[in-house]
């Protein structure tokens, strides 16, 4: 009997290695999905006298895009961001991540500015409180301020079309008929 306990374990492991590969890395549960936006008030990246905070976050549906000029997988995303912004169905903001001012004034220079504006989040405080493990990551925020659902990684025209736009458009639907 005792020879069987290794077999039953070895075949519990191998179950939990089944499980776990059909899991989907980028779908990190976030325990802030319909709750409000973690409070924060940030100077702007571009305009360091004037700031940006979560109440300006209220009133339209918009996208709150966190971003750093270090990171690979942000300068993937960032031409469509430009695209999206072209395209103006809703705000996008910036949250610049951990950085250096000059250097992500300098990438917003060189690469095109996506964002109605971005705040500057130096020592990442603020990322930490609204959830962020790494960049880029994306929220969707309503018009009442809620986070209504959160990518992780970065955006792609498949997520772009298949989740994201449909659930904006749903949101910015709600409450216009009242």
């Amino acid at each position: 009997m005792r020879f069987l306990i290794p077999l039953v374990v070895f075949f519990v492991m191998v179950g939990f290695l089944a499980v776990g590969l059909k899991l989907d890395p980028r779908e990190v549960p976030s325990p802030f999905i319909g709750k409000p936006a973690p409070a924060f008030n940030l100077p702007q990246l571009t305009e360091p006298g004037k700031t940006f905070g979560d109440a300006n976050l209220k009133g339209q549906v918009s996208l709150l895009n966190v971003w750093a000029s270090w990171c690979v997988s942000c300068r993937q995303e960032h031409p469509l961001l430009i695209e999206l912004s072209k395209e103006n169905v809703l705000p996008i903001y910036g949250l610049n991540y951990k950085d250096e001012r000059a250097a992500g004034l300098d990438w917003l220079k060189r690469l095109g500015n996506p964002y109605a504006l971005s705040a500057f989040d130096e020592d990442g405080r603020v990322g930490i409180e609204w959830g962020v493990y790494g960049v880029p990551e994306t929220f969707v925020i309503d018009k009442k301020g809620v986070i209504r659902h959160k990518h992780t990684g970065p955006i792609t025209p498949e997520a772009w079309q298949k989740t994201l736009l449909p659930l904006i458009i749903q949101l910015q639907k709600e409450g216009s008929s009242s």
